[in-house]
């Protein structure tokens, strides 16, 4: 059995059919087993013995849209990625805050991101690609907040809409529950 993350695309916590409830329930219908859910944003924990992440993906993404409609993406990562992920301290020395805000990017393909095109805010700087989880990883200056950075509209032109973005703070909290340490 293998642990892994489901980060959900299009997940509002304000939808009717996008309550934790529910999602986990259509995790529980799938024959997932450990099923919980981080924050109330889209990102689910599971058990499986399936090991195959597109499979996965694919099963869950039709089994979303099917029985509540939610027709968004769905990238899974496992545990191990995650955790390699967090170990590997792509944001040393920094804190995430109002002022610093860290994130994580997934891209559902295998593609590697160019990470060199020019970044339409200035506000925002790509401080690598882990390539075993797929993630970008951005640090972006929002201390002034009458300016809203550009860079989510950045990635998804750059890459399309099979991406979803979480922040570091998150991503801790979904390898915490994943039974990291």
């Amino acid at each position: 059995m293998h642990r892994y993350a489901a980060l959900l695309r299009g997940v509002a916590p304000s939808g009717r059919n996008m309550s934790n409830d529910k999602l986990r329930g259509v995790f529980e219908q799938l024959g997932f087993t450990g099923v919980g859910s981080v924050l109330a944003s889209g990102n689910i924990v599971f058990t499986s013995d399936e090991v195959a992440e597109p499979l996965l993906e694919q099963r869950i993404e039709a089994a979303l849209n099917q029985n509540l409609g939610i027709p968004g993406r769905t990238i899974v990562r496992s545990q191990a990625t995650l955790r390699t992920l967090l170990d590997s301290d792509p944001f040393t020395g920094l804190t995430h805050g109002s002022g610093t805000y860290l994130t994580a990017t997934f891209l559902k393909n295998s593609t590697v991101p160019i990470l060199t095109a020019e970044h339409p805010d200035g506000r925002t700087r790509v401080v690598g690609y882990d390539p075993e989880a797929r993630a970008i990883l951005a640090v972006t200056d929002n201390s002034d907040p009458g300016r809203t950075p550009d860079f989510m509209v950045w990635l998804e032109k750059t890459y399309g809409k099979d991406i979803t973005t979480r922040t570091w703070l998150t991503v801790q909290r979904i390898v915490t529950k994943l039974g990291g340490r």
